[in-house]
């Protein structure tokens, strides 16, 4: 039992990383192919790294991977060692896709090839962000991370009432924000265009890491009447390793008493569940329906505070 655990183990990190690395993989290919050449700014160390590109010359990947260092020195304790493992990982290969997908988009007098042409700032940060936010949507859900301000989100949410998001939002928005007061961006309308397009990469990039982030997460909900439902659930549990509960059914029309099988599950296992079902009775009732969060055991975790005080009362009533 130990030896299969300790498998599953395995093959779960090696999923993640592989997710992980081709979420990466898209975001340093948006950012650099889309984003770079039209010098528009985005939040987090990418965005911190790139303005000091702008304005003194020294290559991204140099920066980034230093602020990340420092960072990850003073976010230390703050990270578990399997998610500090990950970020380090993600720090060190981010850094090394920037430079090579510079290298493969320069031209030969070294200049930086815009993709879509000149005047295409706008369509170019719609397509470079929907790149990014769709990368780090598959790097989170493999339980990965890029680091960055990530780390101090967390620093900060760990002694001040702030949540991730809102020091995240904070953070992006004086990154974007210190453009105005580079002179290499141009003057005054030149710096506030800078920040508008800035602003417009944190709509974009969050609307897509939340739209694909929501639709790997979609859930269903599976109510399967059937005369074989004993065969249906242990096929289902066996083959899907899936938990499966029966209700009692009573046909209102027909009198009979029947099982049903109640199943959360994925949207994307929906096609297995649905030839498991075929193959051992075609002739069964199958409901499903869109569930709108699915947490505990299997699925996401309940991220909520309990206050102090209902923490102290359970330790006690457990010493009891």
């Amino acid at each position: 039992m130990l030896h299969v655990l300790k498998n599953k183990n395995i093959e779960r990190e090696v999923k993640d990383y592989l997710f992980i690395t081709f979420g990466l993989v898209l975001f340093a290919f948006g950012w650099t192919v889309f984003l770079l050449p039209y010098q528009i700014v985005t939040g987090g160390v990418t965005g911190i790294a790139a303005i000091i590109y702008y304005a003194t010359g020294i290559e991204i990947e140099i920066s980034y991977f230093i602020i990340n260092a420092i960072l990850l020195a003073i976010g230390l304790r703050i990270l578990g060692w399997r998610f500090l493992m990950k970020t380090i990982y993600a720090i060190f290969m981010i850094s090394f896709l920037l430079w090579l997908f510079q290298e493969l988009i320069k031209s030969p007098d070294g200049e930086i090839v815009k993709i879509l042409g000149e005047g295409q700032a706008f369509m170019s940060l719609i397509v470079g962000c929907t790149f990014t936010g769709s990368s780090l949507a598959i790097v989170f859900y493999n339980n990965g991370s890029t680091g960055g301000t990530d780390i101090i989100a967390a620093s900060v949410n760990k002694y001040y009432n702030l949540s991730l998001g809102q020091v995240l939002i904070i953070v992006d928005l004086i990154i974007i924000g210190s453009c105005f007061f580079i002179p290499q961006f141009g003057d005054g309308i030149d710096r506030i265009h800078k920040v508008a397009f800035g602003l417009c990469t944190m709509v974009v990039e969050n609307f897509v890491l939340d739209y694909v982030n929501n639709s790997m997460r979609q859930s269903v909900q599976f109510m399967i009447f059937s005369k074989k439902h004993a065969e249906i659930a242990h096929a289902i549990g066996t083959e899907m390793d899936h938990g499966v509960t029966i209700l009692d059914g009573h046909g209102w029309y027909t009198g009979q008493e029947m099982k049903v099988l109640c199943i959360l599950a994925r949207k994307r296992e929906s096609p297995q569940m649905f030839r498991i079902i075929k193959s051992i009775d075609p002739n069964a009732f199958v409901s499903v329906g869109s569930v709108i969060g699915v947490y505990g055991e299997g699925f996401d975790p309940i991220k909520a505070k309990v206050p102090n005080k209902i923490e102290n009362n359970e330790d006690s009533i457990r010493n009891e």
